[in-house]
């Protein structure tokens, strides 16, 4: 028998997986609580991080290999040896992990679980994975089961089928490390070895420890993708303007508001939240007033000149950042945030001045959480209009630039640079 301790790495991998797909908590909570994470050194959390990533962007079809695997389905009490199974899986097919590593620690991982009864069972699958792995997932549609049911009928619906499968497909690649920088982006071209992209995000394709790149630790720039900095970008010129950013938490659109000039006060009913986009502003020596309140409540004193409101979502435009999304949103959760959004909407139009503007913009790619709520305010309220985006305000982007003078991002734009999240933002004006 082999007593070796399964190596620290590969079962905190599996214990993060088990916590997002059986307890249902999110992946950024839980790795932001997980101690033994954190006490990993670089490399193997970096090992640690892409195994849980992967496992989650390829779940569908690594789950099926194991059903095909299974003359029976596993009991529920067994969930720690599916986690396991999908773990090696995933090693065996996806990270290019040495075969003899993969399935040498799941067994002792098994073992190691008290799930003893299934130490057999694990071998003889990851064996024949390791054996038959290629044929198994060759004629898989890899879009279509990485995808649940509901998010692939909603996608299918709402763009088409060529362009729900070009979603799905962007989901299972890792997206860059997007940067907004204050002063000339051009300056970090060579410091940061990124490109810049025509909207002045400066763009890293390969990854590394964020905290320790150059400029960090000065506050020279903030992490933000393209398609939230051009978000923020839809109010035009701040300078010396009064700005709301309702909801604003974590901060990325507020640092770009006060390093445009912007007098902003940041709104967002989370105190903990607000504690670390003090932090990040501090950081990047940038000055907000920061509100702790519930934006549906909360008024300024005096009306603003305009308002930015980054709404809470089911965040599903932001899938290739946060994998577990798809496992652990459902439709009815669509339905609540919805709801409050249109609240929020409410709210925010009423805090801007006569001829004031109010962007509203969720990073998600339901219909329920963008397009429907245009349509509802518009209907509803008779003193809003919509103010046209146009094409020179989304640089670079012009593919996200709808008929009805929106912008609509998808993860599958700008493929060839490395993709883009997926947003929703219209500019509205109180008339």
């Amino acid at each position: 028998m082999n007593n070796t301790a399964p190596p620290d790495h590969r079962r905190i991998a599996i214990e993060v997986i088990d916590a997002v797909l059986r307890q249902r908590k999110a992946l950024d909570t839980v790795l932001a609580d997980h101690r033994p994470m954190a006490a990993l050194g670089d490399r193997d959390r970096a090992f640690a991080r892409n195994l849980i990533a992967t496992t989650l962007r390829r779940l569908g079809q690594i789950d099926a290999v194991i059903d095909s695997c299974l003359e029976r389905p596993l009991p529920r009490r067994a969930g720690a040896v599916r986690d396991i199974l999908r773990a090696g899986i995933c090693q065996l097919l996806f990270t290019g992990v040495a075969d003899h590593a993969a399935v040498s620690t799941a067994v002792e991982l098994t073992r190691a679980a008290g799930e003893t009864a299934h130490v057999k069972l694990v071998n003889a699958i990851l064996r024949r994975v390791q054996r038959d792995g290629a044929g198994m997932i060759a004629g898989q549609d890899a879009e279509r089961l990485n995808t649940p049911d509901w998010l692939w009928e909603s996608w299918q619906a709402t763009y088409g089928d060529e362009t729900c499968r070009r979603i799905a497909a962007a989901h299972m690649i890792e997206a860059p490390l997007d940067i907004s920088a204050i002063g000339n982006p051009a300056d970090w071209l060579h410091a940061l070895q990124a490109d810049l992209l025509a909207s002045g995000t400066l763009r890293r394709r390969t990854g590394g420890q964020v905290s320790n790149l150059a400029g960090f630790a000065e506050g020279a720039w903030w992490i933000q993708d393209t398609a939230a900095r051009t978000v923020a970008g839809l109010l035009g010129d701040v300078a010396e303007k009064s700005v709301i950013d309702l909801c604003a938490a974590p901060g990325g659109k507020t640092a770009y508001l006060a390093a445009a000039g912007a007098r902003v006060s940041a709104v967002d009913r989370s105190e903990p939240r607000l504690r670390r986009l003090r932090g990040n502003l501090e950081r990047l020596h940038l000055k907000a007033e920061i509100i702790v309140a519930d934006g549906t409540e909360w008024r300024p004193q005096e009306p603003a000149d305009a308002v930015l409101l980054d709404a809470p979502c089911s965040a599903t435009g932001t899938i290739r950042r946060h994998p577990d999304l798809p496992w652990n949103k459902t439709p009815g959760d669509v339905i609540k945030l919805a709801a409050a959004q249109m609240r929020l909407l409410n709210a925010a139009m009423s805090m801007v001045k006569p001829g004031g503007h109010v962007v509203f913009a969720t990073c998600s790619l339901q219909p329920e959480e963008g397009p429907d709520q245009l349509a509802q305010i518009l209907t509803e309220t008779p003193h809003v209009a919509i103010d046209p985006i146009s094409a020179a305000e989304v640089p670079g982007a012009t593919e996200s630039l709808a008929n009805s003078g929106t912008f609509r991002s998808l993860p599958c734009y700008m493929e060839s640079d490395g993709g883009m999240d997926g947003f929703f933002a219209c500019r509205l004006v109180r008339q």
